[in-house]
């Protein structure tokens, strides 16, 4: 396993209440080119395919948008995918194009037809499907982090659920045993509570009113899990994958609007309220997915 003694030792220290950038996510991926072995590069660039999950969706949705410079697939790459697709034609090869946009687009192009009436909305789609294909990778390190996630943002939206009278097994997604347990417990703690240990935590930040400070403590929550889980790792890829989903955070939080998300967060709770057909896939879209 490769060692990354002078990247890791020339790093600032971090910390989730930092109000500057020391890097932005961006130059840090510069900073890793021709360091990485390219084993662990692919790792890497699991963590990137978020922003061409993004400019997916905008293709799909919105495709005159611009698309985030962080994704690498260009829209005239999803445009021959999608084509193809549509037209019945073997998709064309690009190793770049993981197999989940295939499948994504499969699905769209079916929902289209049928016209219909959604109740997870794409974005919730294209995470499973992106979840499900990081949780396949052979660091285990990283399976374990985006299970993390896929659970921290079930156990959210069940809770939301619950509260609001709406039903969560129509709003999880992915089909590993917490989803799946989520689906069918109306037991409090939806049968997790020995197997799940951050379970308890989760449902105390969830009764935050605060969408503000719930977010936070989420992302507490995770960066507590990732110095627990790179303790002993120090000089590894965990600790260099680590370092870059802590920037994100950071970044996140230095360009995050309060004013915006406490507006956002009524006006979504208020839609809640009333019934909203929407209401439970907005607040997920809102609520640190």
């Amino acid at each position: 396993m490769s060692k990354y003694y002078c990247l890791i030792a020339g790093l600032p220290n971090i910390s989730l209440d930092d109000s500057k950038l020391t890097y932005s996510v961006s130059e840090f991926r510069k900073e890793l080119d021709g360091i990485l072995t390219s084993r662990d590069k692919k790792l890497v660039d699991l963590f990137f395919l978020k922003f061409d999950n993004k400019n997916l969706l905008s293709f799909s949705q919105r495709p005159d948008s611009d698309p985030d410079e962080k994704g690498s697939i260009t829209y005239d790459e999803y445009k021959s995918l999608f084509d193809a697709l549509k037209d019945g034609e073997k998709p064309p090869k690009n190793k770049q194009i993981p197999p989940y946009f295939i499948e994504f687009f499969k699905q769209y192009l079916d929902s289209q037809k049928k016209e219909e009436k959604l109740t997870i909305s794409w974005e919730d789609r294209l995470a499973a499907l992106y979840y499900d294909y990081a949780m396949k990778c052979s660091n285990g390190f990283i399976r374990n982090w985006f299970e993390l996630n896929l659970n921290i943002n079930n156990m959210l939206t069940a809770i939301t659920c619950r509260k609001y009278g709406f039903d969560k097994a129509e709003y999880i997604v992915g089909n590993n045993e917490v989803a799946e347990a989520i689906r069918t417990s109306n037991a409090r703690d939806f049968g997790l509570g020995d197997a799940v240990d951050y379970l308890p935590d989760l449902q105390r930040i969830a009764e935050e009113p605060d969408l503000m400070a719930r977010e936070k403590k989420v992302d507490l929550l995770k960066w507590k899990w990732l110095d627990d889980n790179t303790f002993f790792k120090t000089f590894d890829i965990e600790s260099v994958f680590a370092y870059l989903l802590k920037l994100e955070m950071i970044e996140r939080w230095v360009t995050l609007d309060r004013v915006t998300g406490e507006k956002t967060f009524r006006e979504i709770v208020g839609a809640m309220k009333k019934g909203s057909d929407n209401a439970l896939e907005e607040f997920k879209r809102n609520n640190n997915k």
